[in-house]
């Protein structure tokens, strides 16, 4: 039996969820009798129009949260708040990620590194998750099956890194995945029954890879339902003993 097959009148935190595979995990866990509670947090309300009103379909199960993953202050705030409704988290999947944006574009030689943009990767694909697991402890640690699942990218793996490019996006998921496997060996000691991962999506009809989209192929760009549909299969199978590891998108272990 699964790990997560164990979770029953669970609550599960979705962090990210205004539009894309974040907003994706919230509309299928609410149709998830597992799952009793959902929170899902978001950046700013003019783009979270759809997930506020889920919130106001579901008052009853889903409770959105303001928080910007860069600002620690706004997380203790975020995870106090959740605090103050239950002491246990079984499910949490943070979805936030950076690509590009604006004057922020993937680099493509070392003619186009600039150190604020290095350091805004870095900022929202790495440390912000890093600090989202030291909040998030007091929640992990109970009795409780658990599950701390990170959405990571191919692209991070320096193994399977054939193409290069990518400078800033590659370098602060690789970082993301380093900081995961250090939280998995810390919550084995502090919290021992939650299973931290991190998981490629695939290439997913969003925002994010929108721009990028002209040489995917067709069967490999896949919908926000069926990545989150996917992710969720992956989160199913998961094992104790699987902790520190990262997956992809169909069940198998990616090379760091």
């Amino acid at each position: 039996m699964s790990y997560f097959a164990e979770i029953n009148h669970g609550n599960a935190l979705i962090v990210g969820a205004s539009q894309g595979i974040g907003l994706g995990f919230v509309k299928q866990l609410l149709q998830d009798e597992r799952i009793t509670n959902i929170y899902a947090t978001y950046r700013q309300p003019e783009s979270a129009a759809e997930l506020l009103a889920l919130a106001d379909k579901y008052a009853h199960r889903l409770t959105c949260l303001v928080l910007d993953i860069t600002d620690e202050s706004q997380i203790a705030e975020a995870i106090q708040k959740i605090r103050t409704q239950t002491d246990k988290l079984n499910l949490v999947i943070n979805c936030v990620g950076l690509l590009h944006d604006g004057d922020l574009q993937p680099e493509k030689s070392l003619r186009q590194i600039n150190a604020d943009n290095l350091l805004r990767y870095f900022q929202v694909n790495s440390i912000g998750a890093v600090l989202l697991a030291k909040h998030l402890l007091p929640l992990f640690r109970n009795n409780e099956p658990a599950i701390f699942a990170t959405i990571s990218a191919k692209l991070a793996s320096i193994g399977d890194n054939q193409l290069g490019g990518w400078y800033g996006y590659r370098a602060s998921k690789t970082a993301l995945n380093m900081f995961m496997k250090n939280v998995a060996i810390e919550y084995g000691r502090s919290c021992p029954n939650t299973v931290v991962v991190t998981l490629h999506p695939g290439t997913t009809d969003t925002q994010l890879s929108r721009p990028f989209q002209r040489n995917v192929a067709a069967e490999k760009l896949f919908s926000v339902e069926r990545t989150v549909t996917q992710l969720l299969a992956v989160i199913d199978k998961l094992q104790k003993s699987d902790s520190g590891q990262f997956f992809s998108w169909d069940g198998n272990r990616l090379p760091w």
